[in-house]
């Protein structure tokens, strides 16, 4: 079980209304008490945070927004006394403009070592004046940026001719985060030297941003489309279709990244790899079919895969039945767990994106002037979304604050977003800046006790208050402790490990529906002796319907005379 923290929104130790890691440091035995086994950490990096982060100029220091190296080693060494694992967010797609690589790129001339660790290229036209190739960024706008324009020499005649083209960079995302050219051997030594850094450091895996945008199609040719990564719908996004998507050579650099992660694997006694010390990577990939995504988690490749196709499943029994049966059909073609995830720092928070119309696409932000989301279905299905997720057997992904049921930010002024999208679009597209607000600790203190100044770097919504921690912690009923208790019978009951069936009889046969039965060896902290039996049950129509004969174990909501209402779910041992 992992949770992430978006750091600049988590805690703040300082004041400056901008989270840090020895807020992060601080806050650790709330992820205890949780009952997760990990967290992972988005960038921390030194950054001009053009994209919060996500630029990053040095990789092998923390911004000072967020501390220092010491306080990196003091939060990993923490998290481990409190037996935490820690991951940390590695950017490989990309660097800031600001690096150091690409600062000696633009001194250099075209055709230099320089260049050639990122993808310059002439322009099109006489001069070079246009850019390479047709690619749109996914923040909207050209995907390419204009390094210098074209040297034009004059022939002694009164006339002129181009010496050399106009010279661009390619940037899937913002111009201040030029594309590496990963087909360069020097690239891909660097990125082994981070990863060992860290490795050395103590970190116990990579969650590694864009894994599937590394290696663009060879001669970068047109693609008439708007390059986008996390959309609702991943039309363009399998091999083939998309030239600077899933192309097949980044499977050979996971490859290689596993050796290196390998070789930081603890032995036992008898000189075998000890699973618990295993260190892990975690790809970042918006790739569908589901079959192509497993291609990551091969044993020689990469641990773990984010489940977007569970995350971008429209609230219908048949939709979801479909994302869970085929995220386990994909993996059991690699031999590998499947992972679930509803919420994170890209999209709109499920419990506001769940009280949205079924069959609307998932909006990429919801801003004040947009059709605003129902919050009590909203938190009813986001409730019992997640009381089926945990269910599954495999690994789950946390966002911060969803154990609180944090809407999304729906009105923030248009003055203060700072996403890249939001303003590369002129608004057009709303951006992730709604997801992201600081977390509500103390309803009555300055900034719901994200600090004691009261300064945030985006303003919280009122809600927040009163979902706060402090309201629900040991407040029967409430979203923190239902997580709470999700968390504990997920691991009484080794659901995380269990087999998984469809479950027969009883309503379970109504096309509204979603139900499983579930056997897992019993967890360290269970007294039972023998594998378990737990059906899982989600109802999706409107009227009640009945549970399967056993112990109701937990509810996402209220049971209506013993039966399950709709958008509620219910875990149940069986006799």
């Amino acid at each position: 079980m992992i949770y992430q923290v978006y750091p600049r929104s988590w805690a703040d130790s300082d004041g400056d209304g901008i989270g840090d890691l020895p807020g992060i440091t601080a806050r650790l035995p709330y992820l205890v008490d949780l009952g997760v086994d990990a967290l992972w950490i988005s960038p921390f990096y030194r950054s001009p945070m053009a994209d919060a982060g996500y630029d990053v100029a040095d990789y092998r220091d923390i911004d000072p927004l967020f501390g220092t190296l010491s306080d990196a080693d003091a939060l990993i060494a923490r998290a481990h006394e409190l037996g935490l694992k820690v991951i940390v967010d590695l950017v490989p797609n990309h660097t800031s403009d600001q690096h150091a690589w690409f600062q000696a790129a633009l001194a250099a001339k075209p055709g230099s070592p320089e260049r050639a660790r990122y993808l310059f290229r002439d322009g099109r036209g006489p001069r070079g004046d246009e850019p390479p190739n047709d690619w749109q960024s996914v923040f909207w706008g050209s995907a390419w940026t204009k390094a210098e324009p074209a040297v034009l020499v004059d022939d002694g005649n009164g006339a002129t001719f181009v010496k050399r083209k106009a010279q661009w960079y390619l940037n899937l995302f913002d111009s201040a985060q030029p594309d590496l050219d990963w087909s360069n051997p020097e690239v891909r030594e660097e990125f082994d030297s981070v990863l060992r850094f860290w490795l050395d450091r103590g970190v116990d895996g990579f969650r590694v941003d864009v894994a599937h945008g590394l290696v663009k199609q060879e001669g970068l040719p047109d693609w008439n489309a708007r390059a986008e990564m996390a959309g609702s719908d991943a039309e363009g996004m399998h091999t083939g279709a998309a030239p600077m998507w899933d192309q097949d050579g980044v499977h050979e650099i996971y490859r290689a990244w596993r050796r290196t992660l390998d070789e930081y694997t603890p032995t036992r006694a008898d000189g075998s790899p000890d699973p618990a010390g295993e260190r892990i990577l975690v790809a970042e990939a918006w790739v569908e079919p589901i079959e192509r995504a497993a291609l990551y988690v091969r044993s020689d490749e990469m641990h773990q895969a984010f489940n977007f196709h569970y995350l971008n499943a429209h609230w219908r029994a048949e939709d979801l039945r479909a994302a869970i049966e085929q995220s386990f059909r994909g993996n059991d073609l690699v031999g590998a767990p499947t992972t679930w995830v509803l919420s994170n720092h890209d999209v709109v928070r499920h419990a506001s994106r769940l009280g949205l119309p079924v069959d609307q696409p998932r909006p990429q932000g919801i801003g004040a002037d947009d059709p605003q989301p129902d919050a009590e279905p909203g938190l009813r299905r986001a409730r019992a979304a997640t009381t089926l997720m945990l269910a599954m057997p495999g690994s789950a992904y946390l966002y911060q604050g969803e154990e609180l049921g944090l809407p999304e930010h729906t009105a923030l002024p248009d003055d203060v977003r700072q996403d890249p999208a939001f303003h590369r679009s002129n608004g057009k597209e709303t951006g992730r800046d709604g997801a992201r607000i600081p977390m509500a600790w103390e309803a009555d203190a300055p900034a719901a006790g994200f600090n004691t100044t009261g300064e945030a770097w985006l303003p919280q919504p009122e809600v927040y208050a009163e979902l706060a921690v402090d309201r629900q912690q040991g407040v029967e009923g409430s979203t923190l402790e239902l997580y709470k208790t999700l968390l504990r019978l997920r691991r009484d009951r080794g659901l995380g490990s269990a087999g998984l069936a469809r479950l027969e009889g009883v309503d379970a046969d109504s096309p509204d529906v979603v139900a499983y039965e579930l056997v897992g060896a019993p967890g360290s902290g269970s007294t039972a002796d023998d594998a378990t039996r737990t059906a899982v049950v989600l109802n999706l129509g409107p009227e009640p319907v009945a549970l399967p004969e056993g112990e109701v174990l937990v509810a996402s909501g209220p049971l209506d005379d013993g039966r399950l209402p709709t958008d509620t779910a219910a875990w149940v041992a069986l006799a």
